[in-house]
């Protein structure tokens, strides 16, 4: 750990994942979108052990879920989404993928919330827009943000930057990120990469620095 301008300042992804400076955001983690992952139960597994060590060392646990306006209340942007996503030529045909109270877009069973973890849902990408997660975050005086999910290359890829625009420690776990399409996944991964902004490891990595290990 480096110590400059009255701050520290984290060399390694262990020194950035200390337990008083550290959340854990399951971004994703419901019943329809698991069920495309690769390796899901391997992938709850993962999921479940650094969920653990986040409990075991009272570090923050936030879980974000992706929800759907009725096609009636969606907006241009909100329509040519749907129409991409759904692969439907007319805006008059889209439905809602995930409304509120649907069984898939519950959280799975097994990743439930413990002890008053709260559930924020969101419309888009992000899941620092329009959510109060980065509220909770700058109170808690957080700086690294732990991300763990579904799906890597939708949604966990865009909350990482995002997380790093807003002068976070974005971690992204990358055995416990579920991912859709391999080829897209890595191309994210590079991408990150490449921006020097955010930041890997494994779940035995991220277990041991939580103190879990």
């Amino acid at each position: 750990m480096q110590r400059a301008f009255g701050i520290d300042v984290p060399d390694t992804v262990a020194e950035m994942c200390r337990p008083a400076a550290t959340a854990v955001l399951v971004y994703d983690a419901q019943v329809g979108i698991l069920a495309h992952v690769r390796d899901r139960d391997g992938l709850v597994g993962r999921i479940t052990a650094v969920l653990g060590a986040a409990r075991a060392n009272d570090v923050p646990v936030v879980y974000v879920r992706h929800v759907s306006l009725p096609p009636s209340h969606l907006g241009v942007a909100g329509l040519r989404t749907a129409m991409a996503w759904q692969r439907r030529d007319r805006a008059e045909d889209v439905t809602s993928s995930f409304p509120p109270e649907a069984a898939h877009t519950a959280l799975a069973p097994e990743l439930a919330p413990a002890d008053g973890e709260p559930v924020f849902d969101k419309l888009g990408m992000s899941a620092l827009v329009g959510t109060p997660v980065e509220t909770l975050l700058r109170d808690r005086g957080v700086t690294t943000l732990v991300l763990v999910g579904a799906v890597l290359e939708i949604g966990i890829e865009p909350t990482a930057r995002h997380a790093a625009d807003l002068g976070f420690l974005p971690v992204v776990v990358d055995d416990a990120c579920g991912v859709v399409d391999d080829d897209a996944a890595q191309r994210s991964l590079a991408s990150l990469d490449y921006s020097l902004l955010s930041h890997r490891c494994t779940t035995a990595e991220v277990v041991a620095a939580l103190g879990g290990g």
